[in-house]
């Protein structure tokens, strides 16, 4: 089982991925793209992301925008493991 970050770690692993924020007991963040259609992709290769680390976030799809929010629900918060996935996606 993932190890629960303190909210010390949290405020750190946070300045590593700019632009996400703590909402309930994950982090999410929104892009917007050019397109519906952007979004569509994105969300798709977020959600391949999740398959390959077996860490599935929730997608909220809007015109030209995509929430992103992730919590390791096995853990009760959030651990290292988000962070990781939120990096990823940053990356896109």
């Amino acid at each position: 089982m993932a190890i629960l970050l303190e909210n010390d770690e949290v405020r750190r692993c946070l300045e590593e991925v700019p632009g996400w924020a703590v909402l309930g007991k994950g982090i999410a963040k929104v892009f917007a793209f050019e397109s519906y259609l952007e979004g569509i992709e994105f969300a798709k290769r977020c959600g391949e992301i999740a398959e390959e680390m077996n860490h599935h976030p929730d997608l909220l799809i809007r015109w030209k925008k995509v929430r992103v929010s992730i919590v390791t629900h096995s853990a009760g918060g959030l651990t290292g493991l988000d962070f990781q996935y939120a990096g990823r996606v940053d990356a896109l």
